[in-house]
């Protein structure tokens, strides 16, 4: 076997070779199947992945192949992501729950000529589309056996993989597929999920992966004694990223469902896990349900020792220097600030340190060993950001797109302002710029713009997003609005793309809004609504069991039936006004910012429906769904 710890790997499949050299022996990837637990080491792994590419190159797949690959989080997925690598073949990954016609586009628009799917119930969903699908050239099913006639060229990964034997030739040939593959060649077309229209094929290069694999590292300070336990789609960037930043450090990955997320985490103990807002939003709301369900004084005394965490931390941070600063302040003034800062502390030692050794029972659910964890995607809520702070966890507040492969800035280590998401990674140019794309002061909000190595080369045959996507110099708009603090760190302020333009000529900006007002028990989730309108309306999802208390402690109204619930008018018209109560001015909402009427819908949104696979809302997608009710809310 090569020895190749002297190369400064460029692409994917180096850094594959240089792990395989590293760290053969120790445990790769943990994961569930049939019932029975398995390890896989490095060593297992690298072969694995050989073997595979050994029986996709026997069946046509090459460099430049579009291959499709349709499956959730597994070991599967991985290796046959690595396998697809090492020669040179672009794959074109969705999740299980894509609807069919969405699937059909891909194929089509991206003209993948291969296809590897998940089950065989899977292939059977899809069956009727992919029979119309001409080009196809071999199906191959990760898990179960061909049972299908109506497609020769099916392939199952029990028979490709059967044969295990390795030659020595075989490794050698395996190992030099490395002089083929170039940091420019494309390793992935992965389709946007559409938050705003049709997918767009966001085109990523081995130079854009691997700046964030060698940059990223360092910043939560990855060994190769860490371990992650994996949740979000194995085929969304975010989750890519942070698995070859685990192989590239030697560190082991647990593969988790949903299902089985919380058990994992309390077994497998994690040092470091990756997740998005909502997941934070929805443990956030579970745990504060769950105790007033159990001991409502118990959810008190909860919500009090997380209040006095919170300010305690703040107070650390102002005598710290450690808030975002967005202009000078006289040298008088700071130190005053200072003092006061210094007085509260005083006063909240005590309580404090009670309330940190109550809240570490909340760190026990995380395994206990949990020194870190990634929110990526969008930015936290400045309350679930400051309430995860509390609690105790360490949080690197990151923010990425998939056209950055993602990483465009984090909250890791190097940085420890709080309330913002930290300096833009190493290597990369950001700015704050105006509608002319000129560079705007410290503390002036405008559109985040970027270049850098992670940034991707542009959409597959679009030519008229890639002149929309770029400045006339080169930077990439991002459509979100921020601005920087004085020492170069980046807030979020808004989405330029999802902003509601009143009748009136104001713009609102919707999640700001929303996350408010889904701090309330019962809203489970919120979208705000009224573009071209005279004002705001919100569709709610409710949380129906809360809604029955909050009807009968305010109202003294005990209604059983969800109908009733959702059509009180006495009710819509209390929870409204409990939801504007906190679009405060004092809160920096402005008047036209209040909800004029709300609706409570039937049911939850939908992951493949309502929501992107990363659990973003499809503003597109509901205000169709609902137009007609949208009108009636804001006639």
């Amino acid at each position: 076997m090569p020895v190749y710890s002297d190369i400064d790997y460029g692409t994917l499949f180096e850094m594959l070779l240089q792990s395989r050299c590293d760290y053969a022996e120790r445990t790769a990837f943990i994961y569930r199947a049939a019932g029975s637990e398995f390890s896989v080491s490095y060593e297992k792994f690298y072969d694995d992945v050989a073997i595979l590419t050994r029986a996709f190159a026997a069946r046509g797949v090459k460099k430049g192949s579009r291959v499709m690959l349709l499956s959730d989080n597994r070991y599967g997925w991985i290796v046959t992501d690595m396998a697809l690598v090492a020669l040179g073949a672009v794959s074109v990954p969705r999740g299980s729950d894509t609807p069919t016609a969405e699937l059909e586009f891909i194929l089509e628009h991206s003209a993948s000529e291969f296809l590897v799917i998940e089950t065989a119930a899977l292939l059977k969903a899809h069956e009727e589309m992919l029979r119309k699908h001409k080009k196809l050239r071999a199906i191959f099913l990760i898990e179960g056996e061909k049972t299908h006639r109506w497609f020769d060229n099916i392939y199952s990964y029990n028979d490709l993989l059967e044969d295990r034997s390795l030659t020595q030739d075989e490794l050698e040939a395996f190992a030099a597929r490395r002089l083929q593959l170039t940091q420019d060649d494309l390793f992935t077309l992965i389709y946007t999920s559409g938050t705003t229209g049709v997918p767009k094929g966001v085109r990523l290069t081995h130079r854009n992966i691997m700046n964030n694999v060698r940059n990223l590292p360092q910043l939560v300070g990855l060994s190769e004694s860490d371990r992650w336990v994996s949740i979000l789609p194995s085929w969304h960037i975010f989750e890519r990223a942070v698995e070859y930043m685990a192989l590239s450090r030697g560190c082991c990955t647990v593969y988790s469902t949903i299902k089985t997320f919380a058990a994992d985490l309390e077994e497998y103990q994690p040092t470091l896990v990756a997740t998005v807002p909502r997941l934070w939003e929805s443990l956030h709301a579970r745990i504060n349900s769950t105790l007033e369900k159990e001991n409502p004084k118990r959810a008190k005394i909860f919500r009090t020792l997380v209040s006095i965490s919170t300010s305690a931390n703040r107070q650390r941070r102002v005598l710290r220097e450690q808030l975002p600063v967005f202009k000078k302040e006289f040298f008088v003034l700071r130190w005053v600030h200072k003092l006061k800062a210094w007085v509260k502390l005083l006063f909240l030692a005590i309580p404090d340190k009670v309330a940190k050794s109550r809240l570490q029972a909340v760190q026990q659910k995380f395994g206990g060993q949990l020194r870190m964890a990634i929110s990526g995607g969008g930015s936290l809520p400045p309350w679930l950001d400051e309430w995860i702070d509390a609690i105790g966890i360490r949080i690197v507040n990151a923010y990425g797109m998939t056209e950055c492969a993602p990483a465009i800035a984090g909250r890791a280590l190097n940085c420890d302002t709080f309330g913002t998401l930290g300096l833009p990674v190493e290597g990369t140019e950001l700015r704050i710029a105006d509608e002319q794309d000129q560079p705007l002061a410290a503390g002036v909000e405008g559109e985040i713009q970027l270049r850098g190595d992670q940034v991707f080369p542009g959409y597959e045959k679009n030519p008229d997003e890639d002149s929309k996507a770029f400045t006339a110099d080169g930077f990439f708009r991002t459509g979100d609005l921020g601005k920087l603090t004085l020492r170069g760190e980046l807030v979020i302020t808004g989405r330029s793309k999802e902003i509601i333009v009143l009748a009136s000529g104001e713009n609102v900006d919707p999640s700001r809004i929303e996350s408010t007002i889904t701090r309330l028990p019962f809203v489970s989730d919120a979208v705000l609504v009224g573009q071209d309108k005279k004002g705001l309306g919100a569709l709610v999802v409710p949380d129906f069991d809360k809604l029955r208390e909050f009807a009968a402690s305010r109202l003294d109204l005990v209604i059983e039936s969800t109908e009733q619930l959702r059509s009180n008018h006495q009710l819509l018209e209390k929870a409204r006004a409990e939801m504007n109560r906190l679009l405060h001015s004092k809160k920096g909402f402005k008047p036209f910012e209040k909800l004029q009427n709300i609706h409570f819908l039937e049911g939850e949104f939908k992951p493949g429906e309502e929501l992107t696979n990363t659990l973003k809302k499809k503003r597109h997608v509901i205000e169709k769904k609902y137009r007609e009710l949208i009108g009636k809310l804001l006639k």
